[in-house]
Formats: C-alpha cells, sequence, structure tokens
C-alpha cells in the first residue's frame, strides 16, 4: 500500500492510495501530515487512517508523474519544521567506496571510515530493547533543500561535485507528546558533493548540504528485509551508468532500530509537529566508479517494491560568488 501527494489541473493539493494497479484520491486529506495527524488522534495506522476515508476519483499516477504533478510523499506547511539527516556506514560494502576517498590520507593504519565501520559490525544490531554503538550522523538541511520526484536537484556553483547517492529514507512525524511516528518508506537520492568530502574527511558537514528528493510513493508497513534496486545515470536519453543497490536489514550493518534511537534520543528531534526523513545509507555511487556527472544528467532509482521510480535532472547553479556578504545593523 503506498501513499503519494499529487498538484490538481486547480491547483489544490490531493492524496492518493495506492494499493495494486488501482490508485485513487483520498477523500478530504490535502496533506498526508494532516492524515497522519488524524490516524494519531484516532489511535489507528496510517494505512487504517487511508482506507477509512474511502475512495475518491481515480487517478492516473505514472501520468501525473510523466506530467510533473506528483509531489513530495510527505512535506510540511512550514519547510523550517522539516528536517532531512542521515546516517552513513551503515550498509555492508559502504566503507569500501568511503574508504577509498580517505584511504590516502591515513595510508599506514585504519582510516577512521573503517574504524567506523568495524564498530557497527560489532555493536549496530543490539539485543532488542538495547542500545546499540551511535553511526556516523549528517545534517542536509530542511525542507527548503527537499526537491520533490521529476524536479531538478541543483549543486550550488561553489561545489566540486554533484553525485547521487540510492538509498531508503524513513519518513517520521513527531506526535503532540513527543513521540517519534514512523509514517513509511520511501526511495532517496541522498545528493552530495563526494569531491569536497574526499579533500577532507572534516569537510564531510559541507559536502551534504545539498537538496535531496524522495518519493515518489510512500511505501506504509515495515521496510522489507531485502531491498534490491537499480540506481543509474542517463545523458541525452541513454544510460550511461548503472549497478544494482541493497538495503534493508539483511544488508546492512546497524538495525533500524539503532538508527532512529540515536536520531530521537535527541530532544530536540522530538518537538511536537515535526516531519523528519532520515536516509539510512548506501554501498552505491557512481563516483566511487569514477563517473563524473554533467548538467543535464537524469539520475533515477528504481525499486519495484517501491512503486514508481525516482528521477531527478542535474543543473548546476551558475553563481559562484567571491563571498558571502553580511551587512550589519
Amino acid at each position: 500500500m503506498f501513499l503519494s501527494q499529487i498538484r490538481n489541473s486547480d491547483g489544490s493539493r490531493a492524496v492518493v492510495l495506492r494499493q495494486g494497479a488501482a490508485a485513487h484520491v483520498v477523500p478530504g486529506a490535502t496533506s498526508v501530515v494532516a492524515l497522519a495527524e488524524a490516524a494519531i488522534a484516532a489511535g489507528r495506522s496510517l494505512a487504517d487512517e487511508a482506507v477509512a476515508r474511502g475512495k475518491g476519483e481515480a487517478v492516473d499516477l505514472p501520468a501525473l508523474l510523466e506530467a510533473g504533478r506528483v509531489l513530495l510523499p510527505a512535506d510540511h506547511a512550514d519547510p523550517a519544521h522539516m528536517h532531512l539527516t542521515g546516517t552513513g556506514l551503515t550498509h555492508l560494502g559502504s566503507a569500501s567506496a568511503r574508504d577509498a576517498m580517505h584511504a590516502k590520507a591515513d595510508p599506514e593504519q585504519m582510516t577512521d571510515s573503517m574504524k567506523m565501520f568495524r564498530m557497527g559490525l560489532e555493536g549496530g544490531r543490539p539485543a532488542p530493547g538495547a542500545v546499540g554503538v551511535q553511526p556516523e550522523w549528517f545534517y542536509k538541511g530542511n525542507g527548503h533543500a527537499a526537491t520533490a520526484p521529476g524536479a531538478a536537484l541543483v549543486s550550488p556553483g561553489f561545489a566540486l561535485d554533484a553525485g547521487e547517492e540510492p538509498e531508503v529514507a524513513g519518513i517520521y512525524l513527531i506526535g503532540p507528546d513527543g513521540t517519534p511516528f514512523r509514517l513509511g518508506f520511501a526511495l532517496g537520492n541522498e545528493f552530495s558533493d563526494h569531491v569536497t568530502e574526499r579533500g577532507n574527511y572534516l569537510w564531510l558537514a559541507h559536502s551534504k548540504l545539498r537538496p535531496a528528493s524522495f518519493g515518489p510513493e510512500l511505501r506504509l508497513g515495515p521496510l522489507p528485509d531485502h531491498v534490491e534496486g537499480q540506481s543509474r545515470i542517463l545523458r541525452d536519453g541513454k544510460v550511461i551508468w548503472e549497478k544494482p543497490f541493497l538495503s534493508g536489514e539483511a544488508n546492512m550493518s546497524h538495525s533500524l532500530a539503532n538508527l532512529e534511537h540515536h536520531h530521537f534520543k535527541y530532544g530536540i528531534f522530538r518537538q511536537p509537529g515535526d516531519l523528519h526523513v532520515h536516509f539510512f545509507g548506501t554501498a552505491t555511487l557512481s563516483f566511487a566508479d569514477g563517473v563524473t556527472t554533467r548538467p543535464g544528467d537524469v539520475f533515477q532509482i528504481e525499486v519495484a517494491d517501491f512503486g514508481l521510480p525516482l528521477s531527478n535532472p542535474l543543473v548546476q547553479d551558475p553563481g559562484q560568488p567571491e563571498a558571502c556578504a553580511v551587512s550589519p545593523l
């Protein structure tokens, strides 16, 4: 079962529920967040709340996506209350690409990337109810950095690289009492600047402050233990790079519960009404295979179990200011 958000021909918004090939508007719902708030108030699941609304007009979701009318599967009316974050070195094999970027800085001993990865292997999957080792964590921005499916991922003028990261993202809404509620999961492109990161590991935070996209659909229910899909780059309509990627706990060094705990253990991330999009990491990067992207390239991420594919073209912002001027008052 999947939820998505669309823009109607008159500019209004609607929520769509898809089961199998059939998709219909959810009556009375204009946002997934509002639908989730109603589910929390009623004490039932998001899926049950959507089904309880009945069936509205049937829609052709692939056609709407092609027309650019599919929005992010969850967003916030106030972008400042939407947080994009993530964890890295969480997947089996994810350390190899990262280690290759940083090995030259520390050739005689294990890199910090490998140390972090080993910590996850040894302590990232604690027993139920226990707390495991904390993962690498990063901040990507707020709702202003969230890019709709099909829309352009804009690389800033000062960026040194513009590379995709195919991932699964968890979508969470903080309830009135501060409880994080997981709404579901979506495909994500955790867009990053790998050349900046490679320059110095302490620039990782800078490399992650980029836009990101997720969707087009929100998968309800638990995350499959094994997630397998394809990540590809198209240039002038032709595939120039393609590789399978894996996710799900069977392919991860951390359990989902451990990653969620170490994000939501901070009170600042349990503020009622806030929306969180948390990227769980990847082991597959075109950058690791020596690919240099260009403006006009299209990133495409596809997993059959997650519905429609996520596609975004790359755009380079031409602006390169010499300095960001601050005006005194």
